[in-house]
């Protein structure tokens, strides 16, 4: 199928396509025009690739993690030996960032409860 039909099946966009061949997660086979063509199995590919996205992963990560998986059902199930240890580092990296968020959004909670309980009046207009 071309690009075209591939946007309409997975949803995604041919920029966000386009972008997942430059970073390794597809690879469609060319045809002597320049034409993309993609397959069947890419479809499940692109939707994986979605589904790690949503988890947090890089797409250097999913570039690594993409052939250690297999569909079972609606999620990707790991099939390495080591992609386990891999995604045990990226959830410590996501709750690393997550516990960062939250340190920010005390911080501007607290700024913001420090507020008087009037406005302050500005400078009167000239």
């Amino acid at each position: 199928m071309r690009i075209g039909e591939m946007v309409r099946r997975t949803g995604v966009n041919e920029r966000l396509l386009r972008y997942y061949e430059e970073q390794g997660l597809l690879a469609p086979t060319r045809l002597p025009s320049g034409y993309r063509v993609y397959c069947e199995q890419d479809i499940d590919t692109v939707r994986r690739i979605r589904v790690l996205l949503n988890a947090g992963l890089t797409t250097g990560t999913i570039a690594q993690v993409l052939p250690c998986v297999r569909d079972e059902g609606e999620r990707p199930v790991p099939v390495c030996a080591d992609l386990i240890t891999q995604l045990r580092r990226e959830r410590e990296r996501i709750t690393r960032a997550i516990d960062d968020l939250q340190a920010s959004r005390t911080m501007l909670d607290s700024v913001i409860d420090a507020r008087p309980a009037s406005p302050t009046p500005g400078p009167a207009p000239v």
